[in-house]
């Protein structure tokens, strides 16, 4: 575990020119560090959250930089500790004089997540919402945005509290009953507990529910388009991004190789994988192709299986699906090259791997129903939508926590309709309360931080 009690430096903004660069410092020794090389006010005398011109001076005397300093002191500050961010110009050279004369003057250089690492230690913020600044930088799209700023702004965490809060209850009376087991004294109504345990379990599916939802919109969508040969793949692709970026032809098995693109729906990124047909390969560079495909479809949360409505049969399309689908993958068949055959309904295809609603169809030539297509991409697999209020979990440590909590919780059911002692029913709950205390760092370990704070980038 890293020394939490030093003085530290980083850039805070990108690597490379720019207007302007910021370096920031944290740490009890960063406002005597500033204004032992800063000409301009008297830092040590200043208010916090104020700005300060003036200059920064070399380690000869020289004149390096005008800057604008920020101060912050303790505990209003991000970190709970002193805070002092130097503006510079975005030389390169400067920037790096700057965080040279910081370590110099006894600052070290911080490690990945530092900053967030020590508001999470100074109790600024718990730690499913120090996870969600690393999510906020990394967000590349609107709702990954919007998800991350709900998860800093602690409504997950306030869920998690609350029914933390109420197992922790329980367990105490469950406990303090066997401090009196000679005397039969019941102080956990047992009832009651029954009933919590219920809605816990349901609070949790709900939530772990939400995780495809949540994951969708942080990591985005990887959707496979694939089916046999000459299906109109590509033509699908070059229809869904609106451009051509496929080549087509009228030649089975133009495609042999993956082809990668990004669609945005809504705010939510579906990365878009055109594959090789899917056939009995004729040369090697085809099997190859042929076997890239499968795996992407392996990889893939959604698939979108292309066929020629006026070539393919359903019982071939139902061998093809048999092959493919998964459980843990959402499915849409697209019914390709309607215009050939109009006449084509959806239950004439329906089987034990295609339900009717997952039947779209399409003619990619003639651009009909890529609109609906898009909308049920949406639809499912991100259903309603993110919802101002709504607790979406979208961090995979959460939910494997959950899944945790879970299993302690269905032990406790199991363990009141057994008849099981008191004691082992309150291990159980404590096992539970331990696992909901890890998503927001009650329990926590140093690995377990290290692990997290690690993947920050170094001025976060």
């Amino acid at each position: 575990m890293i020394d939490q009690t030093d003085t530290i430096v980083a850039l805070a903004t990108p690597q490379g020119k720019g207007a302007l660069g910021i370096i920031r410092l944290s740490g009890s020794g960063s406002v005597e560090m500033v204004n032992s090389m800063f000409r301009g006010a008297d830092l040590r005398k200043a208010s916090s959250h104020t700005l300060h011109y003036g200059t920064i001076l070399s380690a000869d005397g020289q004149l390096l930089d005008e800057v604008v300093v920020s101060l912050y002191k303790n505990p209003r500050s991000f970190t709970g500790e002193d805070i002092v961010e130097i503006t510079c110009h975005g030389s390169g050279y400067i920037l790096q004089e700057v965080l040279d004369l910081c370590l110099q003057k006894g600052a070290r250089m911080a490690q990945p997540g530092e900053f967030t690492m020590r508001a999470f230690m100074h109790g600024k913020m718990d730690l499913a919402q120090a996870e969600a600044v690393g999510d906020l930088i990394a967000a590349g799209h609107a709702a990954a945005h919007k998800l991350a700023m709900q998860q800093m702004r602690g409504g997950f965490s306030e869920k998690i509290g609350q029914l933390r809060d109420q197992l922790i209850h329980f367990a105490s009376m469950m406990e303090l009953e066997l401090d009196f087991g000679e005397e039969d004294v019941e102080f956990a109504d047992r009832t009651e507990l029954k009933q919590l345990v219920a809605e816990t379990l349901g609070l949790i599916n709900e939530l772990i529910e939400t995780f495809r939802l949540g994951n969708a919109i942080k990591k985005g969508v990887n959707t496979v388009i694939a089916g046999r040969p000459n299906a109109g793949k590509s033509t699908l692709l070059n229809r869904l991004l609106n451009e051509e970026r496929a080549i087509v032809s009228d030649i089975a098995g133009t495609t042999r190789d993956t082809v990668e693109e990004t669609l945005n729906i809504e705010g939510v990124e579906f990365r878009l994988i055109d594959t090789a047909g899917i056939r009995e390969a004729r040369d090697q560079i085809e099997a190859i192709g042929v076997e890239r495909t499968l795996q992407k479809v392996r990889e893939a949360s959604l698939l979108l299986y292309v066929f020629d409505v006026s070539d393919l049969s359903a019982k071939e399309l139902e061998t093809d699906l048999e092959k493919l689908s998964r459980n843990d993958m959402q499915l849409l068949v697209v019914a390709n090259k309607m215009d050939r055959n109009p006449y084509a309904k959806a239950n004439e295809f329906v089987s034990d791997h295609l339900q009717e609603d997952q039947f779209i169809p399409v003619s990619a030539k003639n651009d009909m129903n890529i609109n609906y297509l898009k909308e049920r991409m949406y639809s499912d697999m991100v259903g309603k939508g993110l919802s101002e209020n709504e607790v979406i979990v979208a961090n995979l440590r959460h939910v494997e926590a959950l899944q945790k909590t879970r299993e302690s919780l269905l032990s406790v059911t199991e363990s009141f309709e057994l008849g099981v002692s008191s004691d082992l029913i309150a291990l159980d709950i404590r096992q539970a309360i331990h696992h909901l205390g890890a998503i927001t760092g009650q329990i926590s370990t140093d690995d377990l931080l290290d692990h997290i704070f690690s993947n920050f980038c170094i001025g976060k």
